[in-house]
């Protein structure tokens, strides 16, 4: 069974950076699709980007151009960097992880404990 580590997060002021990381334990951890998730308070949990099996990687719209994630496959631990924060990206950060998983959140069964991220304006 795959579990998921999160580090990271944090508060920082708008146009900021922040790290996410997230460590998969498990032999076949580099064979899901590994994502990102956010929730703010009040909503839904969103799709925010995934590395899919075959290798690419998908961006929400509102993430596009500022937020990269990334694979270190060797040590199983995807990092997601998010640049030029914005106050609306106020959320609780989740890694989630699936055999193939897709856009929704209710595709993915294996979960990080979540990371807080506060942007200040």
């Amino acid at each position: 069974q795959v579990q998921l580590v999160e580090s990271g997060g944090g508060w920082v002021q708008a146009g900021g950076s922040l790290r996410l990381s997230c460590a998969a334990s498990g032999r076949t951890a580099g064979q899901y699709t590994m994502a990102w998730f956010r929730q703010a308070p009040g909503k839904e949990r969103e799709f925010v980007t995934a590395s899919w099996a075959g290798g690419s990687t998908s961006y929400e719209d509102s993430v596009k151009g500022r937020f990269t994630m990334s694979r270190d496959g060797a040590k199983n631990t995807v990092h997601l960097q998010m640049n030029s924060l914005k106050p609306e990206d106020t959320a609780v950060y989740y890694c989630a992880a699936a055999w193939r998983g897709g856009w929704h959140a209710n595709e993915y069964g294996i979960w990080g404990q979540g990371t807080q991220v506060t942007v200040s304006s």
